[in-house]
């Protein structure tokens, strides 16, 4: 019998079962991201801060409402879409669809008392000075006080207007005499329903214009 030589370090080894190769895990399955709401990704305000356009039978506007009040009235039959969202967005349900409105008019006639005082807000003052600096015409940026709080000036309609930030840093706390400066607008108090309405509305969308009426210079 001949003698067995010793197989040499590193050699390959014969007569033996193949060695199974190495398992490899599985690649990971991704999650697909989360899907963003559509009207955040084309720019609008996310659904909870939408608002609506209520407009009486008579097309008086009334108020702006939160998207979901609007289009509760509008399922039930008590207010009708007049203007949808300029992107066509449609909220569907289990028994009906309905176009994500922009304005709605109530289906019979609310009469509304009187409410003669509009409140003193950034939005209704730049709507009433059409975003125009009251000293130079430029577009307007902030709010000024002809009459400087820290001389005596009324936080008032008649005493703030709109102005441009170069305008209101060299204005800072002087009169209008000590600098040779004028008004190019008369500041007054806005009237009616629409004011109050533009007083309380942040960003409104353009098809509110024409029923909110041209903004008095």
């Amino acid at each position: 019998m001949p003698d067995r030589q010793p197989t040499p370090i590193g050699a390959p080894r014969t007569g033996l079962a193949p060695r199974a190769p190495l398992r490899q895990n599985p690649p990971q399955r991704k999650d697909p991201p989360p899907r963003q709401d559509s009207a955040v990704s084309v720019g609008h305000p996310p659904w909870s801060r939408r608002q609506v356009l209520l407009l009486n039978a008579t097309f008086e506007p009334l108020t702006a409402l939160p998207l979901r009040r609007a289009v509760v009235l509008v399922v039930r039959g008590k207010a009708e879409v007049v203007h949808g969202d300029p992107a066509g967005f449609v909220l569907h349900s289990a028994t009906a669809s309905v176009t994500v409105p922009s304005v709605i008019r109530l289906s019979t006639y609310v009469r509304i008392p009187y409410r003669g005082r509009v409140p003193l807000t950034r939005a209704g003052l730049m709507h009433r000075d059409r975003y125009r600096c009251a000293y130079c015409g430029g577009r307007a940026e902030t709010i000024d006080h002809v009459v400087p709080r820290s001389r005596g000036g009324a936080h008032s309609w008649q005493n703030c207007v709109a102005c441009c930030a170069k305008c209101n840093h060299r204005k800072a706390d002087k009169l209008l005499a000590e600098l040779g400066w004028r008004l190019l607008i008369t500041p007054t108090t806005p009237r009616g329903s629409q004011w109050r309405l533009l007083a309380s509305a942040v960003d409104a969308d353009p098809q509110w214009l024409q029923y909110l009426g041209e903004p008095a210079a």
